[in-house]
Formats: structure tokens, C-alpha cells, sequence
């Protein structure tokens, strides 16, 4: 199974994040994403039209949604992180999957502007990545009053692997996660994981700071 792979990509990093938890073993494949930009190359075009990565291929399979990729290496080496089929479990799942999406082009593209120099509104940018985590920070508050710890149940789930790279990454766009307990307490809680993998800026259980506090009802 192969990964075409940019090592600063979040989007890759959850592969790479979700293969090391469900224990598949990876051939990662380094792309030119910057400066070189070989993910617009004739080969990568050949496997991703888009021209986006990350792809993974296995066998005659490609893959160019991050979503998809979480569930297959889930489906393929550990289902218990597709959740247990409950439907108001599932439906979490995708929601929180879907949501991803909106933290890739708001906090994705705050981090592309302020360290890759893309071009983009950065003050929208920024606003847009904010109201995202406050959604996220009140989801997780919701969770914690059911007695759960993860987006969709008590157990981490692809949805929270599809979620997690973007948010720990904000503040490499100007985005602090100071305001958010809850937030920083799931992040801890998917730091501690047993077989978790670190990228550069993410890192094991790293926070300095005493662990968040979160009142009853606080959002």
C-alpha cells in the first residue's frame, strides 16, 4: 500500500496517522508539494486529475479523498474505528467527516497563507477557522455532558482522526487554541493513543500547560 506523501501536509498526516493506529504498514512515496510543485506533474495528474494529494494506491485501488483513505485502512485492519453501527453513532461519523472539509479550507488555508505564502483573504481565512473550532468546541462540551470524550462516542473514531490535524495545527495560521478547553482536552486525549505518530508541530502529549478544565454547560 502506497502513500504519495508530503511530510507538512495535515491531509497526509492523517494517513499516515490512521495507518500507524490500525497497524498497516505504509510505503510512503515523497511529493514535491513545495516548492517544487510535482502534485501538478504529469505523473501525480495521471493518478489524481485534481491534483491534489494525498493519494493512496493498493493494487489496482486509488484513492484521492483523505475521508475515504481513513475508512478504507479502518475497514481493511480495524473496524472498531468505523464505530459500532449504531445510527445515531454513524451519522455523527459523518457529519463530523463532512466537517472536516470546512476546517481543511479555514484553518488549512490561514496555515497555507501565513506559511506557504498562498494568496487568500487571511482576515476571512482566520474568521472562518474560528467560528469552526467554537462549532467543534461545542460539539465536543455536548459530548462530554453524554459522558464521551471523542466526536461521535467514549471511543475514538475515524471522524475524530479526519478532524484532528487541521485544529492542532491552527496556530501556524494565527489561529490560538487557548479558548478552547474542550478542544485541547480532545487533543490530548488522541495525543495519548497507544500507537499514536507525531508530524512537525504535532507532537506526543507536548502541552506544557495543566490540563483543561471544563465547567458543566460551558461552551
Amino acid at each position: 500500500m502506497k502513500l504519495y506523501d508530503y511530510v507538512l501536509s495535515p491531509s497526509c498526516y492523517k494517513v499516515r496517522l490512521m495507518a500507524a493506529l490500525a497497524g498497516v504498514k505504509l510505503e510512503t512515496r515523497p511529493v514535491d508539494f513545495h516548492p517544487g510543485a510535482e502534485h501538478r506533474g504529469t505523473e501525480l495528474l495521471a493518478l489524481n486529475p485534481a491534483g491534489s494529494i494525498p493519494i493512496l494506491e493498493d493494487g489496482d485501488l486509488i484513492l484521492t479523498e483523505s475521508a475515504a483513505m481513513l475508512a478504507y485502512l479502518a475497514a481493511r485492519a480495524a473496524p472498531e474505528w468505523l464505530g459500532s453501527g449504531a445510527p445515531e453513532e454513524a451519522a455523527r461519523i459523518q457529519q463530523w467527516l463532512s466537517f472536516a472539509h470546512r476546517l481543511t479550507a479555514s484553518l488549512g488555508g490561514a496555515r497555507l497563507h501565513e506559511m506557504l505564502q498562498r494568496p487568500g483573504d487571511i482576515g476571512a481565512l482566520q474568521a472562518q477557522g474560528i467560528a469552526a473550532l467554537r462549532e467543534l468546541e461545542a460539539g465536543l462540551v455536548e459530548q462530554r455532558l453524554r459522558g464521551m470524550r471523542f466526536l461521535a462516542s467514549d471511543q475514538p473514531t475515524v471522524a475524530d482522526i479526519a478532524c484532528f490535524p487541521y485544529v492542532a495545527l491552527a496556530p501556524d495560521g494565527g489561529i490560538p487554541l487557548d479558548p478552547y478547553p474542550a478542544i485541547r482536552l480532545w487533543s490530548r486525549a488522541i495525543r495519548g493513543l497507544d500507537n499514536f505518530i507525531e508530524m512537525p508541530g504535532i507532537h506526543r502529549l507536548h502541552e506544557l500547560k495543566p490540563e483543561p478544565h471544563v465547567e458543566p454547560g460551558e461552551v
